[in-house]
């Protein structure tokens, strides 16, 4: 748990660090004076001074800021009630205000550019992927509801969705990719039933607590153990990595929920035939039952891998480009899903969780090597980039957008708004920005006690 904090204030430290950093390379070329360029918050650990500017390493390790010259200007307007700032030479007030625009715009840029950058080399250096075959089970199969799925009774179990709305899918994290982002959207599933191609429409329900699109299935895993945890029942009962469990309890084992349907009926004792190098065998295993009753031996079945394609240099930036934008756009989707009835206190993640996430996607990746665990995190930061940049763009006083709109203006009007308007616009601004991190963070606190 503590590393994956760790990794986590480190990643999101990354993306916050390249927010800054495009703040600071275009106040530098505007002519503003950076007065400190922190790495963290808070009080000073160490740091020099060059050219003017202060460079830190502060106590607070998650991101870090960029001060620019004119906070002195504004609070002597204030205090003074001036109706102008007297500007001096490299504060920001004394740029054009189309300067000032390109710097604020360069925060956000920089978030983006990153994550085109990452996906970029991800691409370029290949990647596999861990997932399922495109096969499906029916969850109500399983897990009953009093309302009916959208895949009830439009898909069969055993069903292979070849495409979505046209676009081809080779595993199940594809259907996950095009489903995922499309609740209350009729799509087009192209299965293979029996021999035969079949074109059916769904629409994808919404789930309030995530605002992703479900359909109401899982993958056709097979029942072939891939991993076994160290004395857990399976372990202590002799099962093997690579044992095919065709029965547990008299009932044929096809996939993978055929064998947690067993489970779910809480037995004491689970009877398995396995095929082992041919061989038949018969073990027996004591699960374990967990607070909410969910059965437990300790094994992982088998995962398929699929490898990207090979791209030249050229052609891997053209991915970065497009999945950064794909995933503005999810973003953007995102956004209007909070109008839409979904439960913003599980859906919304602030800077904790958001640290949490980054840490628990790192872990559990790098458990499956080094290069795994790289890749599955830096692909993860590039869409929190990508969000970053989203959200500052909003115009939201004291964000990004929130400067950009109000130079805007002052450039429409053909003059400087007053220092004390300024400055109110400010404070509302610092004002919403309060109210969301108070209710985020206790949202995210709540999240953590219940994880």
């Amino acid at each position: 748990m503590v590393i994956s904090i760790l990794i986590g204030i480190l990643g999101l430290g990354i993306v916050i660090f390249f927010h800054e950093l495009g703040h600071f390379l275009a106040a530098k070329a505007a002519g503003v004076t950076v007065e400190v360029f922190s790495i963290g918050w808070g009080k000073r650990l160490w740091g020099f001074t060059f050219r003017g500017t202060e460079y830190r390493l502060s106590v607070f390790p998650i991101g870090g800021y960029c001060r620019m010259k004119g906070e002195a200007e504004l609070k002597e307007a204030l205090e003074q009630d001036l109706p102008k700032l007297n500007a001096e030479k490299g504060s920001l007030f004394s740029v054009p205000r189309w300067k000032r625009i390109l710097v604020y715009l360069a925060g956000p840029f920089a978030n983006f550019l990153f994550s085109i950058l990452v996906l970029g080399i991800i691409w370029f250096s290949g990647f596999t992927i861990e997932t399922y075959e495109n096969r499906i089970v029916l969850l109500s199969e399983y897990l009953p509801s009093p309302e009916p799925r959208p895949a009830d009774g439009v898909l069969i179990t055993g069903d292979r969705i070849l495409a979505v709305d046209g676009k081809m899918v080779d595993h199940y994290r594809d259907i996950q990719e095009f489903i995922a982002p499309n609740p209350g959207k009729t799509l087009v599933l192209t299965v293979e039933r029996s021999g035969a191609q079949l074109n059916l429409p769904i629409v994808p329900k919404l789930n309030p607590d995530s605002g992703a699109g479900l359909i109401g299935v899982a993958a056709w895993v097979e029942p072939v153990i891939m991993m076994i945890a160290p004395d857990s029942p399976a372990f202590l009962a002799g099962l093997m990595e690579g044992d095919r469990i065709t029965k547990a309890k008299d009932t044929q084992i096809a996939n993978h929920v055929d064998f947690l349907k067993v489970l779910s009926t809480h037995p004491r004792t689970v009877d398995l035939e396995i095929l082992r190098d041919g061989i038949t065998r018969e073990i027996t295993v004591l699960p374990d039952y967990s607070k909410d009753d969910q059965g437990y031996i300790g094994i992982v079945f088998q995962t398929i891998t699929y490898n990207s394609e090979k791209v030249g240099i050229f052609g891997a930036f053209i991915k970065g480009i497009e999945e950064s934008f794909e995933t503005l756009v999810l973003t953007l989707k995102g956004i209007s899903l909070l109008f839409r009835g979904v439960n913003v206190g599980k859906a919304v993640a602030g800077p904790i969780r958001m640290t949490y996430y980054v840490g628990e996607v790192a872990s559990r990746s790098f458990q499956m090597g080094f290069g795994v665990g790289l890749i599955n995190l830096f692909r993860f930061l590039s869409l929190i980039s990508v969000a970053l940049c989203f959200v500052n763009l909003l115009p939201i006083p004291a964000l990004d957008g929130g400067m950009i709109l109000i130079n805007t203006v002052e450039i429409a009007r053909g003059g400087a708004l007053r220092p004390k308007t300024y400055y109110r616009y400010q404070l509302v601004g610092f004002f919403v920005i309060l109210v969301l991190l108070f209710f985020t963070t206790f949202s995210d606190l709540f999240f953590l006690i219940q994880k």
